[in-house]
């Protein structure tokens, strides 16, 4: 039975936490829904955490990109935050390169690639960001993709 993922908004950033593996029809849900909360909230960034993911077949791989893409074009930013080893050599092993998707290791990174990216896209330098994220300690990989 298809589960319908969670879209919940924090400040300007909406955030996915998938807790199951996700079949074909939840991952349609999933694009739908957040396409829609993209619009209404007007959010510049989207996280998709899949910490607690242990599959990714190549439809859920390819739908991660789709995702990303529909929320670049409605002007939203997306990271996908917390994949396991296991995950990443799946996607690589499938030849699913996840292109235009930023990655970060854990949601606290994630949050600051967007923010950065927010502030850059400003103009501005981080120290006068209200949001509070800061630059702690994210180095160069968390907006590696992969």
């Amino acid at each position: 039975m298809s589960e319908q993922v969670p879209v919940l908004r924090i400040g300007q950033v909406l955030l996915v936490s998938i807790q199951t593996d996700l079949d074909d029809h939840s991952v349609m849900l999933l694009q739908d829904d957040l396409a829609a909360a993209v619009v209404e909230s007007g959010a510049h960034g989207v996280v998709i955490d899949i910490t607690a993911v242990e599959i990714v077949d190549s439809f859920v791989g390819r739908m991660l990109s789709t995702i990303a893409s529909i929320s670049s074009l409605l002007d939203a930013q997306t990271v996908v935050v917390g994949m396991r080893p296991a995950v990443a050599i799946t996607l690589v092993e499938l030849g699913l390169s996840l292109g235009g998707v930023r990655t970060a290791l854990t949601l606290d990174k994630g949050l600051q690639v967007l923010e950065r990216a927010r502030v850059r896209q400003r103009g501005g330098d981080e120290s006068s960001s209200s949001a509070g994220f800061g630059d702690q300690g994210a180095g160069p990989d968390a907006s590696a993709g992969l």
